[in-house]
Parts: C-alpha cells; sequence; structure tokens
C-alpha cells in the first residue's frame, strides 16, 4: 500500500530555507530496517514516522544512519503536515508519543510551538579528540546527555568553524553544538550543530539543540524569552521560551512537496 509523503522545511518562513524533513504518514506498525531504509532514500536530516494511536499519534525520526532520540525539526514538520492534511483540526494540539516522551504542538498564528524538555549542559572537560576536530579555541565547554556544548569567542568566530568531521566522528556524544551571542538585536545567540556520527555533517537548523542553547542563554542573558538564529547555509530561526524543565521552541514551516512512497 503507497504511504504518503510530505516534504516540509522546518524553521522556514519560504521553501528551500531551514532544515527539510521528510513527514511519512503510516496505517500501520512498521519494521525498524524498513524505516532506516526509508529514511536513507529520503536523504533529508530526519525522516519523520507518523502513526495514529487512540487519537493521538506515535512519532519516530530516522536520519540517514540511525534512529534518532529527539528531533525537533521532524517534530515541527510532522505537526505543519498533520494541520495541513486535514488529519488534525487547526485548533487542535498534536500530541506525539516518543522515545523522548510526550511532545505537545501547538499552531500560534503562522508559528507552531512545541513543549520540549529542557536539556542543560554542564561543565565538562573536552576530550582532546574534540578540540582537535574543532580547531578553534573554547571559552566554555559543557556537555548533556546528547551532545557537547561549546561557546565561542563571537559570532564570527562560529561562522567561520570548519571542523574536522572524520574526527569529530570519533567523540562518543550525538554531536557538537557551536555558539556565541549575536552580533545584532534580531538575536540574542547564534548556534551551529554538526553530528557527522549519526550521517548528518552540518544540520541546517536543529530544534533539538535548542533544548540546551535555550537554558545556556536563558541563565547568561538573564531572560526566559530568546531568540536563537542557527547561521548554517540554510539558516533557521528559533523561538525559545524556558519554563522550569521544560522549554517551549517555536518555528515556522512551508510543505515544498507532497507524494506517495510505493512500496
Amino acid at each position: 500500500m503507497p504511504v504518503p509523503v510530505l516534504r516540509v522545511d522546518a524553521f522556514a518562513d519560504r521553501p528551500f530555507g531551514g532544515n527539510p524533513a521528510a513527514v511519512c504518514f503510516l496505517e500501520a506498525p512498521r519494521d525498524d530496517g524498513w524505516m532506516q531504509q526509508v529514511a536513507a532514500e529520503m536523504n533529508a536530516g530526519a525522516t519523520a514516522f507518523i502513526e495514529k494511536q487512540d487519537g493521538e499519534y506515535r512519532l519516530r525520526w530516522f536520519s540517514v544512519a540511525a534512529e534518532l532520540e529527539l528531533c525537533g525539526h521532524g517534530t515541527l514538520a510532522s505537526a505543519h503536515a498533520l494541520w495541513e492534511t486535514g488529519r488534525l483540526a487547526a485548533g487542535e494540539a498534536a500530541r506525539f508519543h516518543t522515545r523522548a516522551g510526550l511532545l505537545t504542538c501547538r499552531r500560534r498564528d503562522d508559528w507552531i510551538e512545541m513543549d520540549f524538555p529542557a536539556e542543560p549542559a554542564a561543565a565538562a572537560e573536552p576530550p582532546a579528540a574534540l578540540l582537535d576536530a574543532m580547531g578553534a579555541r573554547p571559552r566554555w565547554v559543557g556537555r548533556n546527555r546528547m551532545d557537547f556544548l561549546v561557546e565561542l569567542a563571537d559570532e564570527a568566530a562560529v561562522r567561520a568553524l570548519a571542523p574536522d568531521l572524520a574526527r569529530l566522528r570519533t567523540v562518543e556524544a550525538r554531536g557538537l553544538i557551536v555558539t556565541a551571542r549575536a552580533d545584532d538585536g534580531a538575536a540574542d545567540f547564534v548556534s551551529r550543530f554538526f553530528a557527522p556520527r549519526v550521517g548528518i555533517d552540518e544540520d541546517p537548523a536543529t530544534g533539538s539543540a535548542h533544548c540546551a542553547l535555550g537554558p545556556f542563554w536563558g541563565e547568561r542573558l538573564d531572560k526566559g524569552g530568546l531568540v536563537g538564529r542557527q547561521v548554517s547555509r540554510r539558516g533557521g530561526l528559533v523561538r525559545v521560551a524556558l519554563e522550569g524543565d521544560r522549554v517551549r521552541l517555536a518555528g515556522q514551516a512551508v510543505t515544498v512537496l507532497r507524494g506517495q512512497l510505493v512500496d
């Protein structure tokens, strides 16, 4: 039976920006190997698989190389796809059961707001392989259960970073978040995210990274509401609101392709 598929640019207000995700609507459970093969075929930063269960949804995400434990842009794209296709009414919340627990999304005008767990990073001694891979001097290094978070001197240093991806692949972590204060008033901070270990050399716009970036910059700037700009080639804008052990991440999304996966 053909599987409906949408390709959605998440954290973008126009096509060909932000982070592309494929969203697949499943009528029945599929095995992990099949989903991994589909994700490799889609060749997006994430492929999301949605299955309706008792009025809510089970959601899983795969990169081209591995299943993901938490994925912001795949969640944003999935919620957008549910509303756009009429599977969910505009005023209804999207409730997803995931490996990271229950994630809820709501529409706020042209934005989609996601309720995610905060993932603050604690100060950590960087492994030599991480420093070698970066080739830049960090101002601060921390780690949460998924990633290393590194503050650099300024926005220019973040933009100029060209890590050794082969060396970074040897570091025991999902990925590397690099960040600095933004140069202008349009955003509070900038970031980039590298995760070659899970098949993503550089992610264009990363919701889950902001689960660490929000608490980090909220404490330093003494702000409960922030705007982050991911300065990858495609770029992306993420609004972050801090609420204790949760963060509310907001972004926009646009559909760029509709089709069917022939199974």
